[in-house]
């Protein structure tokens, strides 16, 4: 059973709902592009409006040759002037005008995203064929350059009128038992985020009542860490369990936390325990190799192990409800690893900068910047954009 997100995916600009503004600029902005001053049109907004299937949308609708990539799986300038410009650079296998997606580029800054934003800046300004970028938030300073380089479309949240009318025609198409009371509350906790209820709709079966929702909770823009788990634990499709975390902001090693301590408190059969437990060692034995050799692709195989492998781990879902909670000990040690592992981050980069180890600037040059983040803002704001320091190194520096 394929992701109703896909099923359901609007096969025409015209069925974007909500969107009018951002959609007509998207259309002129392929349609005219040789007249375009900017090589590229990010298109910005909340988590589930549309912004990704417009761009389908509107391929299949010019007949244009789609060929997407994610920002997040690049780590550095090479790795996007490999994928990125050799898509640029060739002709199409169709025959076709090409049409280029670089979805949710603000994925793309990070430790090791060094030249990342200036390479893929580089490549829209020398590009022959439309590019349309996806972002949350266009505005993050590290999407500086780009957004220069870029005309702006702006997706707003979606009125859960909107959300609940393309609900109704979904529980009629799958022959869905809900009243219209239950599914407007889907559609309100669903916080704008379309492609999150027709989700959620999936995901709660073919009969629906107003008790069915407190698997959900409320997304308030960004999905609930207890929704995401009530996903995973509540479904043995594949496809559904792999998407459950995308859109929840925490690191992988928080939601193996959570998974760790819920598991037992969902499956209570001791071979669904075995096989979920084995696939969340088998996803901390990748975040292992991630954080001690520093191969980022290892991600998708830890993601896939934490999602999917716990999710197929059970032999039927358990009914009912039950309560998810965190596990205080756990998460505390966790943010005191956190808080010591901004030390560290922060005296390797001032390693890789100073050319010396990262013990020595620990211990000779990290005291001197907390004194200058302290004193002195004008030079600290230089030294952190030198060093492409994040918003909590920062403040780490400032304490």
């Amino acid at each position: 059973m394929s992701p109703w997100t896909k099923k359901y995916q609007p096969a025409s600009t015209a069925k974007i709902k909500g969107q009018h503004v951002a959609i007509a600029k998207l259309v002129d902005f392929i349609k005219n592009y040789k007249k375009q001053k900017k090589r590229s049109l990010i298109l910005h907004g909340p988590t589930g409006t549309g912004k990704t299937a417009s761009v389908y949308a509107i391929a299949t609708e010019l007949d244009l040759e789609l060929i997407e990539v994610n920002a997040s799986d690049f780590r550095n300038a090479d790795q996007i002037e490999q994928k990125l410009g050799n898509a640029l650079g060739q002709q199409s296998l169709f025959f076709k005008q090409k049409l280029i997606l670089v979805d949710e580029i603000d994925g793309l800054s990070g430790t090791k995203d060094r030249g990342g934003a200036k390479a893929l800046n580089q490549l829209i300004k020398t590009s022959t064929y439309p590019i349309i970028c996806t972002a949350n938030d266009v505005y993050e300073k590290k999407l500086s350059t780009i957004r220069k380089s870029s005309e702006l479309a702006q997706f707003h949240s979606l009125q859960y009128i909107t959300i609940y009318n393309e609900l109704k025609k979904i529980v009629t198409q799958e022959n869905i038992t809900v009243d219209d009371t239950t599914l407007k509350s889907l559609a309100r906790r669903a916080g704008g985020d379309l492609r999150g209820a027709i989700t959620d709709l999936q995901t709660l079966g073919k009969k629906i009542t107003t008790e069915d929702l407190d698997y959900l909770g409320g997304r308030a823009q960004e999905e609930n860490i207890l929704q995401a788990l009530a996903r995973i634990f509540k479904t043995s499709d594949l496809k559904i369990a792999l998407e459950a975390m995308q859109n929840v902001d925490m690191t992988p090693q928080e939601i193996m936390l959570w998974l760790e301590h819920n598991i037992p408190l969902e499956y209570k059969k001791p071979q669904d325990l075995v096989r979920a437990y084995d696939a969340l060692s088998r996803a901390d034995v990748f975040l292992g190799r991630i954080r001690r050799w520093q191969h980022w692709r290892f991600w998708v195989y830890a993601g896939a192990l934490q999602t999917g492998g716990v999710a197929v781990a059970k032999d039927e879902k358990q009914q009912g409800f039950t309560k998810y909670s965190p596990t205080d000990r756990i998460l505390k040690t966790w943010i005191a690893n956190q808080k010591n592992n901004k030390k560290k981050i922060v005296a390797q980069k001032l390693a890789e900068h100073t050319h010396t180890s990262t013990r020595r600037a620990f211990k000779d040059t990290v005291p001197l910047l907390k004194n200058i983040f302290k004193h002195d803002k004008a030079q600290a704001a230089q030294i952190a954009s030198s060093l492409e320091l994040q918003n909590d190194e920062i403040e780490w520096l400032k304490a």
